[in-house]
Parts: C-alpha cells; structure tokens; sequence
C-alpha cells in the first residue's frame, strides 16, 4: 500500500515539483522521472499590453530572479526601438544584474544547500536548516546573510526597489547613478571580497579538497560522482574576448570533453540552433541544441556551464579561481554537484566587476536613455540569469502592441539535466521498496544543484512541496514522500 510520510521544514527549491522513481521486476531502479505540475501562463497575458510594459510586467515572473527578466526583456524592446542605447545605461544595467548575480546565489548556496554541505546530507531535516548552519558555522551564516545584504542593496540604491524595480525601462535607464550611490556601493566591496574568499577557502578545503585527489578524500564522493555527472553540451554568453558576460555576447556550445561545438552563434537567432520537446509527464518543457536532435542535444546552462565555456572570467582574482577550478578535470568539470563552486567564483567575479564599472567616471553621466518608438515590430533579448541563459521573445504590431511571446527560461534549459540527474541519484541510493530520509535529501539535493526556479519557469501559484514516489514493475506505488 501507498504510504505517505510528511517531513517538516519546507523542502529548500523554489516551485512545485514530483519525483517519480520507478523499478524494474527485480525491486532495482529502472528510470526516474522529475515533473514539474505547474502551468505558465505569462505568454499570454501579455497579449495586448504596450511592449514598453514588457520589462516591467515580465519581471513579475520572479521575486529571486526579477533583474535578470527585466535585463531580457529591456533588450528586446531595445530592438524593437532599433536604438543603439547610451553606453552608461549598459554599464548600469550591468552593475545591477551582477547585484542580482551576488544576492540568488548568495541565498542559493548559503541558505538552501549549505545545511547539506555544512550539516551532512543524512542529518535530520528538523536540524538540516539556515539555523542549523547558524548553529554549526555561525561565521558562515552570517556571510551569506551579509552577502545577499549587499546584492539587494546594490539593486535598491540604484533602482529604488529590491523587488521588481521599475528602473531599467526600453531604450535603457529611467534615471542616472549619483555619485552617493555610487560611493555607497564601493565602500563596501572590500568587506564582501574578503567574505566571498573566506568561503571560497572553506568549500575547497573542507568539501573537495582541491589539488588533493577531490574524489579520494572528500565527504561527498559519492555525491560528487552521481550528481548528474553526466556527458551533455553547455551553453551560454561569451563576450567578444571570450570573458564571462552577464549581459552580452554571443552563444558558445562547448562539449564534456571542453571542445568548442559551435561558437559565435548570434542570440537573435536561437530558434535556429535550440528547439523544445513536451512530455506528458511534465508542464516544463525540454529545450535542446537542434543540431544533436533529442534528447541527444541535452545541454547545461548556469554557473557550471558558464565556468565551462569561458576562456577566462576577466577579473584577477576570479580567473585565478577559475585556474583552480578547471583542475578538476581534463575536459569540461561534468558533476553538477560543482556548481555550488561554480556560483561561488561567480560571486567574486560579480563583486570585482562591479568595482570596476562603478570606478568608471563615465558611470555618472546624466545620459542614460535613447528615445524612439516602435520601429521594428520583433525583438529578441537574451541575458544570463544566474541560474543561466535567458531568452525574452516579443513580436508586436505596427502600434507597438505586443501580438505574441516566447519566453525560455534558465531552468527549462536545465530540465533534460535535472531528470538524467535524479536518475543517477536514484540508482545509487535507492534500495528496495523504501525511501529512506537521506536518499530523500540526496533525490533533492542533485534539484537544489541546479538551483532551479520552477515558480519562475512555469509561472504558478500556490504551494511549494516536493513529493517523491516509488512506483513498482506493475505501476503500483508502494512508498512515498512528500514534504508540504
């Protein structure tokens, strides 16, 4: 008989999903599958606004990620002005979505997966919490609170608003930087460069032990090697120098063993080289790189993959981490579980970025918006969120009312990844008819990875919960979980 066993706190991801693990005759796993059971809907709501809504209406997709939508979204009405906007207003759209990069995964890592990665992955759910991490390493929960603090103040100072701000608007910024916000901003940078190397010393000599023969001596071996450790492409932004690029630049597929699969592809024109699936197991739907096919295409987006296809990040201190990261592997670092590393250097990189165009005089200039109406009737904005690419795709009508939409959203990229995750997980850790609470955090932890926005890539609402089933040879369900 089904058995349904209720674990209290709420499971640590952002939106609603099911995991179904399904075994063969002989009680092994045979396939396991990650449904996302929300329904997004923000296509077509916008049918029928004025496309300068657009940046503004679509960044209420997301309270964790709202920047990264508005980037998106800002740029493709940027095209459909057919304006080149004024270079300080990129700069300051830059400077507010590496504040958003500092504070998501700030609360990534520091609040959802620390508990694991401090506490263990088998301690118990009542203790495996932000409090727990308070309690075991009081110095690092205070830096993530401190961090993601400065993230959220970067983005309030300068737009007026932590969530949802109105302040990056079509054709580029609604008002300019003052030289007290910007001061603000710099005089903390030391504080978060010292915090964010703090950690980065911690993860690498606590957890993988770099330099040290990582899969030998870390505590999380296991997890290391079945944490949708698994051959697939990544993709992502790559500038001009080939620098990590929030903001800008071309499409870069880099393969598992590190080669460049395609490069230089423009962002405009996704729909040529990135197609999406359905299946009926899940409202989320699979995007993958054309050329391969599916699920042959299946590719990675997000910290992970950005590290992966970049040829360096182009600050100093985050391009000697990434020197250290990339001895991890020969080829492309593979295991998912490394993406807790990946948005760690991310986070420094962000806040050296940020010391750099800030220190730039030109930030202050008073011209920060180009004025056009609509004068081509598509556009295409494409940015990295931090949980990676983002695709906003607009067509409106000779007035400038938006006709049509497609949005592919960081996560949805992932999703091949995230199912081939918790399938590994599943073959590892699962043992005969019974989900024991440490291979219920283990099925978890491989999604937390990912660090996935299910609310923000299938737009729904109402409750959060994760629920976990094991389904039999016959289809019976024969245990399961759920965290509500």
């Amino acid at each position: 008989m089904a058995k349904t066993i209720t674990i209290d706190p709420l499971t640590r991801i952002e939106g609603h999903g099911k995991i179904s693990i399904h075994l063969n005759s002989n009680g092994a796993v045979e396939n396991a599958f990650f449904h996302v059971t929300q329904f997004r809907g923000f296509e077509k709501l916008c049918e029928g606004r004025p496309f300068r809504e657009m940046p503004s209406l679509m960044a209420r997709i997301c309270g964790i990620c709202p920047v990264a939508h508005l980037i998106a979204g800002s740029k493709a009405c940027d095209q459909i002005l057919a304006v080149q906007i004024p270079q300080t207003a990129v700069a300051l759209r830059r400077i507010i979505n590496l504040g958003q990069i500092i504070q998501s995964h700030a609360l990534s890592f520091f609040y959802l997966s620390a508990p694991d990665l401090v506490l263990g992955m088998d301690a118990g759910p009542d203790e495996r919490n932000i409090f727990g991490v308070l309690k075991e390493n009081p110095q690092m929960a205070r830096d993530g609170i401190r961090l993601r603090q400065f993230g959220q103040t970067i983005i309030e100072l300068l737009a007026g608003e932590r969530v949802h701000p109105s302040w990056i608007i079509a054709g580029g910024m609604s008002e300019p930087c003052t030289q007290e916000k910007r001061d603000k901003i710099l005089t903390s940078i030391p504080e978060m460069q010292k915090i964010i190397q703090r950690n980065l010393d911690w993860f690498k000599s606590s957890l993988i032990q770099v330099g040290q023969s990582s899969l030998r001596v870390s505590k999380f071996r296991d997890e290391i090697r079945t944490f949708a450790n698994i051959q697939s492409l990544f993709l992502g932004l790559v500038n001009d120098a080939g620098e990590l690029d929030f903001y800008d630049g071309k499409i870069r597929v880099v393969d598992a063993s590190g080669k460049i699969v395609a490069d230089k592809l423009e962002p405009s024109n996704y729909s040529e080289y990135i197609d999406e699936k359905v299946e009926r197991w899940s409202y989320l739907k699979f995007p993958y790189y054309k050329p391969r096919g599916y699920p042959d295409g299946m590719y990675r987006v997000g910290p992970l993959a950005r590290l992966n296809i970049i040829d360096r990040c182009g600050t100093p201190q985050a391009d000697l981490e990434l020197t250290e990261f990339r001895g991890l592997s020969r080829g492309s670092v593979l295991s998912s579980f490394y993406y807790h590393y990946a948005r760690l250097i991310e986070i420094l990189f962000a806040i050296e970025k940020i010391d750099q165009l800030l220190s730039d005089p030109h930030i202050l200039d008073t011209h920060v918006k180009a004025i056009a109406g609509p004068n081509n009737k598509e556009g295409i904005g494409v940015a990295e969120a931090p949980r990676g690419t983002l695709f906003h795709h607009y067509k409106v009508n000779g007035d400038g009312v938006m006709q049509w939409a497609n949005l592919i959203i960081a996560t949805g990229n992932n999703n091949l990844a995230m199912n081939k995750g918790v399938l590994q997980v599943a073959k590892q850790f699962v043992k005969g008819e019974k989900i024991e609470e440490g291979m219920l955090n283990r099925v978890e932890a491989v999604i937390r990875a990912f660090d996935p926005c299910l609310s923000c890539s299938t737009h729904a609402i109402g409750k959060m919960p994760l629920q976990i089933e094991l389904v039999n040879n016959d289809g019976e369900i024969v245990h399961k979980i759920q965290r509500s």
